[in-house]
């Protein structure tokens, strides 16, 4: 019983501290939460809770504010993610639904995760490695000019035009179509290159046999295709400017996260690997890589079609945000995100 009130103790000095930036007293928890004992009691359990290093006091005030270790319990110990609301869930629904395309998703994904939790919101783009075929499309543009478009399953579309040396019919780019497609649908990025390679060059023929120059021609640019990894490293970044909520703590805080959004590797690793199934991660203050970043925090999940996580998608912040409000917003937008790639 004694435990579970000073886990209630510390959830409202959580609460009152994120929610109005100033250190939390003991009369100021008796008088905002039903904690049905005597401010007395309250002070006793502060005293507990700050000799186990889950709050602490900063010089100038009497108040208390959480510690890592007291944000850690505080997530750990949440119930349930607090679900968005009706309104909250067709606000988003509709402002991801009117996206043309793989960037405009990207970027009013980050957008809307930045405003709802007024945090720096990172998305990276789904990386290309990880994904498989969905479709390859031939379309005949001139006699002798092609224009070939792959589809992924990230949702990314890549497009090569293609000169050839003889005209080319429809009844025999039909044919290469079919043939492509069934070789490579649905297959992973590095097997279907390996599909496309023996349709130019079928493994039943000697390797000095005469190629077929059109299938080889189309084979080559859609391997260059798959193989260009300029979005594995992508993400895009939105809301910087909430940062500045938290001047208080500029020189320690917000200078040293400004510099790491800067660097894009840095930012992908302070992330951590995406997850699948839904799974939220949270990391506090000193549990990232960083050590200069020790007053960050990621709240942070995977994203894609299905049950698979081809990217990660959050929030960066100072360890003082608002964690249910922060998990619930990421793993709803990831959750839109991924019907919508399903669905694309």
């Amino acid at each position: 019983m004694q435990n579970e009130r000073r886990l209630s103790v510390l959830r409202a000095i959580v609460e009152d501290y994120v929610k109005t930036e100033e250190p939390v007293g003991s009369k100021a928890l008796v008088e905002r939460h039903g904690l049905g004992v005597s401010p007395a009691t309250v002070r006793n359990d502060m005293a507990a809770l700050e000799e186990e290093g889950y709050i602490t006091a900063p010089h100038t005030s009497a108040g208390r504010v959480p510690t890592d270790k007291g944000y850690r319990l505080f997530v750990d110990r949440l119930t349930t993610v607090k679900p968005m609301t009706a309104a909250e869930k067709r606000a988003i629904a509709g402002f991801l639904d009117g996206a043309v395309d793989l960037d405009d998703v990207v970027t009013r994904s980050t957008r809307l995760l930045s405003q709802l939790t007024r945090q720096v919101a990172v998305v990276q783009y789904p990386t290309l490695s990880r994904s498989t075929v969905r479709h390859v499309e031939l379309v005949s543009l001139a006699p002798t000019r092609l224009l070939l478009v792959l589809i992924l399953s990230t949702g990314r579309v890549e497009q090569r035009l293609l000169e050839v040396t003889e005209e080319v019919s429809e009844e025999t780019l039909a044919a290469l179509r079919t043939q492509i497609n069934s070789a490579v649908a649905g297959v992973v990025i590095a097997a279907a290159g390996e599909a496309l390679r023996t349709i130019a060059q079928p493994t039943d023929q000697p390797d000095d046999a005469p190629r077929d120059p059109l299938a080889s021609a189309v084979a080559e640019a859609l391997i260059e295709a798959m193989n260009d990894h300029r979005s594995d490293e992508r993400i895009s970044i939105g809301g910087t400017s909430n940062l500045a909520r938290f001047g208080d703590s500029f020189d320690t805080a917000v200078r040293p996260l400004l510099e790491a959004l800067e660097e894009h590797v840095v930012l992908l690793k302070l992330m951590g690997e995406a997850t699948a199934g839904g799974l939220v991660t949270v990391r506090i203050g000193a549990e990232g890589p960083y050590q200069e970043l020790s007053q960050t925090s990621v709240v942070a999940t995977g994203y894609g079609p299905g049950d698979e996580a081809l990217a990660t998608l959050g929030v960066v912040g100072p360890t003082r945000m608002d964690y249910p409000g922060s998990m619930a917003a990421v793993r709803a937008v990831a959750r839109y995100l991924s019907r919508i790639l399903d669905e694309a």
